[in-house]
């Protein structure tokens, strides 16, 4: 806060007043030291004679010996100093940079600093005591165990969620794969069905052929029947043989494609296989042997409803190697 001019003028004004009147002070007291007289007391002077304590007699001596002591007088303690206000000292000459500023023509606002504590909440909260904090320490210890077990509860529901949708997803992969092995399956029986047929068709065709008259013109009639079997029906059971235990096996890498080897096959009617083996000649060597006799074993049962009248329970089938 700067010092105003007229705050400057008032405290010259007050010292100079203070010196004035101790300088009256002074003045009244060596007047009145000076102008006061001494003061005469009545009767005489008092007057005093030494004599030697040993002139005594004895009598006076030991009544000075016995006289009383006379009491201790207290000293009082000296005055303690009277407090005195300081002399006022000179103000300093203002200076430029510390000239007094105008003053302002409207005294500013106050803004209040907001509290943003309840000193009242703090000062009516009461202390706890240690069995209120003890209990409040168990409340707590408590709930911080049933978080704890609500977490681990959730963790658990979590983690069997996730292995439903991980064995979900496992059974539409599954699934999928059995949809994808049917699938192959079917296109493969198409495919098999188709070049059974196609075999079929192409034995017919070259039995026919066999069996036509070696000359003679296209409208001369066919020799008599002998009740005999239908050698295209034949064809035909031997492809579909031929197509059933190729479907069984597996071309060993000694058996070259288009390798021939006779089977003798004991059957009962239905296609139920009885046994099946090897016979000369087969130009499989020891393991192709044993692979084709297993896959006819596989292969049942074999082909037999529309093939009746060519069944034959001792079959002789000659088996050419081919991959499916």
């Amino acid at each position: 806060m700067r010092e105003t001019r007229a705050d400057t003028t008032q405290a010259v004004i007050a010292a100079l007043a203070l010196h004035a009147l101790l300088f009256l002070l002074m003045f009244i007291g060596l007047w009145w030291t000076r102008t006061n007289a001494p003061v005469s007391v009545a009767g005489s002077p008092v007057a005093a004679e030494l004599i030697d304590a040993n002139a005594l007699s004895p009598a006076m001596q030991r009544t000075l010996r016995n006289r009383p002591k006379p009491a201790e007088e207290e000293i009082p303690p000296p005055p303690e100093p009277e407090e005195t206000a300081p002399l006022p000292q000179p103000l300093p000459e203002p200076v430029p940079q510390d000239s007094v500023a105008p003053p302002q023509k409207q005294a500013q606002d106050f803004i209040p600093v907001p509290d943003t504590e309840n000193k009242e909440a703090v000062v009516e909260t009461p202390t706890p005591t240690p069995a209120e904090e003890k209990k409040a320490q168990e409340l707590k210890r408590k709930q911080e165990q049933v978080d704890l077990t609500e977490q681990k509860r959730q963790q658990e529901v979590e983690q069997q969620r996730r292995m439903a949708e991980q064995q979900e997803q496992e059974r539409q992969q599954k699934l999928a794969d059995i949809r994808k092995k049917r699938e192959q399956a079917a296109r493969e029986a198409n495919l098999a069905e188709q070049r059974l047929k196609q075999i079929a068709d192409v034995r017919a065709r070259q039995s026919s052929t066999e069996t036509a008259p070696s000359s003679g013109t296209s409208d001369a009639s066919p020799p008599p029947g002998n009740n005999g079997a239908d050698a295209g029906l034949k064809a035909r059971y031997a492809a579909a043989l031929q197509e059933a235990i190729l479907a069984k096996w597996t071309r060993p890498e000694t058996v070259p494609v288009g390798a021939r080897c006779t089977l003798v096959i004991r059957q009962l009617p239905g296609g139920q296989v009885m046994s099946a083996e090897v016979s000369s000649p087969c130009a499989y060597d020891e393991q192709g042997r044993r692979s084709i006799e297993a896959a006819v074993l596989k292969a049942q049962p074999l082909p037999y409803a529309g093939f009746e009248s060519v069944f034959s329970r001792n079959l002789t089938l000659n088996f050419t190697a081919q991959d499916r």
